[in-house]
């Protein structure tokens, strides 16, 4: 009997748990695994916001992918992926092509700007390691550089972040505790600086508990953030950006640095493929395969899936990520042992907690609300969890994060 082949696109959260799960798994008698990835790291998405601001170093957030994956049973090619053809069922890569049996798309997300004027050119966002190792020395180059001009311009020290979301929370908590430091180093009046949040939803961190919100909102404000709510950006320009309520009223806010932290959409990929998808993500069947495409899986931030309670899209968050991992392992394995029922994915919730800093946090565990030290603990819990499952208890003792009170 023939050895099937399973080609996984991406070694992000959702991709990385397919392999190590595969490898787990699957004889190799059975099928021939393969992890494609343009890095040989993966890093950990929900720490760029720590190492954007540099409370976390860059290298802290990554770690090489051969250290979690058997070789021995895992093919591992550091490449880019371009297109699918599905036809041919061959994915183009950029340095040569790659035939399957089986697919798992994986790719992780992309910034999306909405059309918004500038963006792309002068604003940055927290995407991947190379861009939070820019914005942090972005940052620092303002601060380094503000005494060593004759005619100081204060804009220089002004921060605007696009967006209040998950990310832009959390960026702006690392941030509360960054700026007093570059104060200090720099010899920088604390008063000159200027943290603004620009959101164009009606309430920062949406659908979120409005009690949580607002003592997020509160201990940020506390450290020096002013929150622009039900504000949109127009345009980003050299300057900073132009944001406006409604038509009418219009206003420049010039600043140093410009982060843009308001959309995320599915790797471009996807429709370069000829996937049926909205802004880069793909409505899996319950399965997580495409439609019309039985070999095929999508997961992570390129598969859309609804939450039927509320008939919107559940958040592309890593927990779920993870959890699509897992039950597409399974499916997989059921698959190439041809059996003919495949698991549905049904998301499990287990918790939501969104920093605020190094010690502070809000979030919602087992159904209990929690702020302060508490969830700050329970959010490096979430952490070094997301590292164990993984990794197992040795990634842990390598990237786990223990200053937890």
């Amino acid at each position: 009997m023939r050895k099937q082949k399973i080609v996984i696109l991406g070694a992000g959260y959702g991709g990385l748990m397919t392999a190590t799960r595969l490898q787990k798994t699957v004889g190799a008698n059975e099928a021939d695994i393969v992890l494609v990835n343009k890095n040989e790291y993966h890093y950990e998405t929900t720490w760029l916001h720590e190492a954007s601001a540099g409370t976390l170093h860059h290298d802290r957030v990554r770690y090489d992918i051969k250290t979690v994956i058997d070789q021995n049973k895992v093919d591992f090619i550091k490449d880019t992926a371009v297109e699918v053809k599905t036809d041919e069922k061959k994915v183009i890569l950029e340095n040569g092509e790659i035939d399957y049996d089986y697919l798992v798309v994986a790719l992780g997300g992309e910034s999306e700007t909405f059309g918004i004027k500038g963006l792309k050119e002068y604003a940055f966002s927290i995407v991947n390691v190379n861009s939070a190792r820019q914005i942090r020395e972005h940052i620092e180059y303002q601060f380094a550089t503000y005494n060593t001009e004759e005619d100081k311009k204060d804009e220089r020290l002004t921060i605007v972040v696009g967006g209040a979301g998950f990310t832009g929370i959390e960026f702006l908590g690392e941030l509360g505790n960054r700026i007093p430091e570059l104060c200090r180093e720099y010899d920088v009046d604390f008063n000159k600086v200027k943290i603004i949040c620009v959101e164009a939803a009606p309430m920062v961190l949406p659908g979120f508990d409005p009690e949580l919100v607002e003592y997020a909102v509160s201990h940020l404000e506390k450290k020096g953030v002013e929150f622009r709510i039900g504000t949109a950006i127009k345009e980003c320009t050299t300057e900073g950006i132009i944001v406006g309520k409604g038509e009418e009223e219009v206003e420049e806010i010039k600043a140093g640095t410009v982060i843009w932290a308001a959309g995320v959409r599915g790797n471009s990929l996807i429709e370069k493929s000829g996937f049926e998808a909205m802004r880069g993500r793909v409505k899996v069947q319950p399965d997580l395969r495409v439609p019309g495409h039985d070999n095929i899986f999508i997961i992570g931030d390129c598969s859309l899936i609804i939450n039927e309670e509320i008939n919107r899209p559940y958040p592309p968050t890593a927990q779920i990520a993870m959890q699509q991992g897992e039950t597409c392992t399974r499916n997989l394995v059921s698959l190439i042992r041809n059996k003919t029922e495949l698991e549905t994915f049904k998301p499990d919730i287990k918790g939501t907690v969104c920093s605020l800093g190094e010690d502070d946090a809000i979030g919602v565990a087992f159904g209990k609300k929690m702020v302060g030290s508490k969830a700050s603990f329970m959010k490096k819990m979430v952490d070094n969890r997301a590292l164990y499952m993984i990794g197992g208890p040795s990634l842990v003792l390598k990237k786990g994060k223990f200053n937890i009170l």
